[in-house]
C-alpha cells in the first residue's frame, strides 16, 4: 500500500512485529525517506510561555493569543498558520478558565481534526488514527488511573456543541498518545519542547541498531537513512538510547512500548562487554573492587542528582573527581558507569567556564562513546559538537576543529544541510578553519587576536546543566 506523498515506503507484515514499513527503492546514507508533517501537535506544559504554539521555536519574545491568553506565537503568520487547530482549543479555554495538561490538550486537538476530516485515511497517511495501537490493556494500576484522569478532564474541557466521543474512544485516543506521541525538539534539536502523532512514522518499528533516524525539521519529521539500505528491507528507529546494556533496554522497552526486543544487539547481547568493560593487564582489578567502584558511581549520581537539583553545580564537580578519581585504576574507557560522569562532568564544566578540564573529560568521553555507537548516531553527532566547542573554549582549536568537522559529517546524515543546528556547525567549521589557518602561520598573533575578540563582545556562557535525557524518540507521559 502507498499514499500519494509517501511513494519510497510501503506497509508489510513485519514478522514478530505485526505491521511495518519498508522501502520500494534503495536509499543511501542521508537520504530523507519520507517527511510528514504532525496530524496534531503540542507545546509542552513548562513551555507554554516561551516556545510558539505552530513553529515549537524557542523565542525570548512571543506573542500571546489575545482572546485565551494562553497560546503563544512568534508573529501573526505563525498564529494565522495556526488558526484552523487552535480556534476550538481557544474558545474551550476561555470558557473552561485554564488549559488542561498537554495529554488532554494533544486529545483535544485531535478530536477536532476527526470532527472537521472524519476518522479514516487522512491524504498523505498509511494508517489512521483509529488503526493505530494504545496498549491500554497493558497499562499498569497507576497507568490506568492516570488514564482515567486524562479521560475525566478531557470530558470535562470538551465543549458541549463539538462532536460527542464515547469514553472507548477517549480512552483509544489518550493510550495512543501515551505511547506514540513523538518529542519534538526546538529549532536547533537540543531541547524537547512538545509531542506530537505523527501516523506514518508510527508504523516504523524498533531495531536498537536502525537503519534510520528521525529527525524534527522545519516543522516536520523526517525518516532519514543512516547507511545502505536495500529496496524492500524493513525500515526500523530506535526507541531508546543505544548506550544502555542489552538487558536494561529491554526493560525500558517493554515497560514504555509493551513488547520483548528480539534484535541481534538484543539476543547477543552485542557491544555490553565494552559497557561493562574494565581495566586489562597486570593490575587487572579484582571482581569485588569493581564491584565497590560500580556501586559507589550509583551513590555518587544519587548525590549529583541532587546537587543538579540545587543548582550547586561546584559539588557536582566535587563529586565527578571523586568518582573519576576512584573508577581510572578499575574501569575501561568505555564503560558506561565512567562514561555518565565523563559526561556530567564536562557539561557542567563547560558551563562553570573550567574549560580545560571540560575538555579533557569531553575527549574520554568521545573516545568512548565512537566505540559503541553506530557512527552516523546523532547523539553521538551532537556529543561530539559540544566536545568540539567544549575544546575551543579551552584554547585547543586544533582538536576543536577535528571534532567540529566530525560532528559536522555525522550530522549530515542524521539531520541533513538545511537543519538549524547543521547550519550553525557549518559556520563552526569555517570559522575554526580560518583561525587554524591564522595559528599555523603566527600562534603568538592569534592568541592576541583571540583574546582581543573574546574581550570585545559578551563571553559565551554555556546553557544551564539539566537532567533531562533525550535517548527516546517517543514522549511518554511519567
Amino acid at each position: 500500500m502507498t499514499v500519494k506523498g509517501m511513494e519510497n515506503v510501503e506497509v508489510f507484515n513485519s514478522e514478530g512485529k505485526g505491521r511495518g514499513l519498508k522501502g520500494t527503492s534503495d536509499f543511501w546514507a542521508g537520504d530523507v525517506i519520507f517527511a510528514e508533517p504532525a496530524y496534531a501537535a503540542v507545546v509542552f506544559d513548562n513551555f507554554t510561555h516561551t516556545v510558539c504554539h505552530s513553529c515549537f521555536k524557542r523565542q525570548e519574545k512571543l506573542q500571546r493569543c489575545g482572546q485565551c491568553k494562553f497560546a503563544h506565537y512568534c508573529d501573526r503568520t505563525c498564529q494565522k498558520d495556526s488558526w484552523v487547530n487552535h480556534k476550538h482549543e481557544c474558545a474551550a479555554i476561555k470558557k473552561y478558565g485554564k488549559a488542561p495538561n498537554e495529554n488532554v490538550r494533544l486529545a483535544a486537538r485531535i478530536m477536532w481534526r476527526i470532527e472537521r476530516e472524519g476518522s479514516g485515511l487522512t491524504e498523505g497517511c498509511l494508517v489512521s488514527i483509529d488503526d493505530l495501537q494504545n496498549h491500554i490493556d497493558n497499562f499498569e494500576e497507576e497507568e490506568k488511573n492516570g488514564l482515567m484522569e486524562d479521560v475525566q478532564n478531557f470530558l470535562d474541557f470538551w465543549p458541549s456543541q463539538s462532536q460527542p466521543f464515547g469514553m472507548q474512544y477517549i480512552s483509544h485516543i489518550l493510550g495512543v498518545i501515551s505511547c506514540n506521541g513523538f518529542t519534538l525538539s526546538d529549532q536547533r534539536g537540543l531541547q524537547a519542547v512538545g509531542v506530537g502523532i505523527f501516523p506514518n512514522l508510527c508504523l516504523v518499528n524498533h531495531d536498537c541498531w536502525p537503519n534510520c533516524t528521525v529527525i524534527f525539521n522545519n516543522g516536520k519529521i523526517e525518516l532519514r537513512a543512516l547507511g545502505k539500505i536495500n529496496k524492500g528491507q524493513e525500515l526500523s528507529v530506535s526507541y531508546v538510547d543505544f548506550l544502555i546494556l542489552s538487558e536494561d533496554r529491554r526493560k525500558q522497552l517493554k515497560k514504555q512500548y509493551y513488547f520483548d526486543c528480539t534484535c541481534e544487539n538484543c539476543t547477543k547481547p552485542t557491544k555490553d562487554d565494552l559497557m561493562l568493560a574494565v581495566k586489562e593487564g597486570e593490575d587487572k582489578p579484582a571482581d569485588n573492587a569493581v564491584k565497590e567502584v560500580i556501586q559507589f558511581t550509583k551513590e555518587s549520581m544519587e548525590k549529583i542528582d541532587k546537587a543538579r537539583s540545587e543548582g550547586s553545580y561546584h559539588e557536582v564537580v566535587k563529586i565527578c573527581r571523586e568518582c573519576l578519581k576512584r573508577q581510572e585504576p578499575v574501569l575501561a574507557d568505555t564503560n558506561i558507569y565512567m562514561l555518565r560522569i565523563l559526561s556530567i562532568s564536562s557539561e557542567v564544566l563547560s558551563y562553570l567556564q573550567m574549560f580545560e578540564e571540560a575538555a579533557d573529560n569531553a575527549k574520554k568521553m568521545v573516545d568512548g562513546y565512537l566505540k559503541i555507537y553506530h557512527p552516523n548516531n546523532a547523539q553521538l553527532g551532537m556529543a561530539v559538537m559540544r566536545a568540539g566547542v567544549t575544546h575551543w573554549h579551552a584554547g585547543l582549536i586544533e582538536v576543536g576543529h577535528g571534532m567540529i568537522c566530525k560532528a559536522y559529517a555525522i550530522l549530515l546524515v542524521t539531520h541533513g544541510p538545511t537543519h538549524p543546528i547543521t547550519k550553525d556547525l557549518e559556520v563552526m567549521r569555517a570559522q575554526t578553519e580560518m583561525e587554524i589557518r591564522m595559528f599555523q602561520q603566527n600562534e603568538f598573533v592569534y592568541y592576541k587576536m583571540r583574546e582581543a575578540a573574546l574581550s570585545n563582545k559578551p563571553f559565551h556562557v554555556m546553557e544551564e546543566p539539566n537532567n533531562e535525557t533525550s535517548g527516546t524518540i517517543f514522549h511518554k507521559k511519567q
